[in-house]
């Protein structure tokens, strides 16, 4: 018997959070998707040693945004989970990538919970990697090296080919990089 691959699992419980990023209870994956209920979530972005981003096209088995372009590995913070560990966890399950927090993974912003990340805080990371990177089956179709311009362009040119948050996230993620002034809402 063949194993069906899973992307993720409706039962999975979430902390929910108030307008302030503070746990007021824990929910069902379905219910605080259904519901738009605040949320925590995590987005990564390597970028190798020529200045290509790495991005990752979800899988069609995803429950959000199938087969769009998104961040090199973002995921949910598991209940009672940090931000800091969620995005060392979810970087060696989605794209096979051993790193500590710390060690060349490097926070820049946060975003407050909107429609645009899907009602999730979201804290967004920097590291340098080549890869090589094993990516999860079930959650990514393939992973591709885009230089910066490519990336911009095709926001631009192909908006619906990326996922929102993803597409909130790009233009902030290019400001603090580059040193200029942060233009992230909710960025601390």
């Amino acid at each position: 018997m063949d194993l069906i691959p899973i992307a993720q699992r409706d039962d999975e419980i979430f902390d929910v959070v108030n307008d302030r990023d503070e746990v007021t209870g824990q929910a069902m994956r379905k219910d605080v998707h259904r519901q738009r209920l605040r949320h925590r979530a995590v987005h990564a972005l390597a970028f190798g040693g020529d200045g290509r981003v790495f991005l990752q096209k979800r899988s069609m088995l995803k429950d959000t945004a199938p087969g769009r372009w998104d961040s090199s590995c973002s995921g949910h913070l598991d209940t009672g989970e940090g931000y800091d560990a969620a995005v060392v966890r979810e970087l060696a399950e989605e794209i096979g990538l051993a790193v500590t927090a710390g060690h060349g993974l490097v926070p820049l912003f946060k975003l407050a919970a909107c429609v645009e990340t899907g009602w999730e805080f979201v804290w967004v990371y920097r590291l340098k990697s080549d890869g090589p990177f094993v990516l999860h089956p079930a959650e990514i179709e393939r992973g591709e090296w885009f230089s910066v311009e490519e990336v911009t362009k095709g926001l631009t040119e192909r908006p619906r080919e990326f996922t929102r948050a993803f597409s909130y996230i790009w233009p902030r993620v290019l400001a603090a990089v580059t040193q200029a002034p942060a233009a992230a809402d909710g960025a601390g």
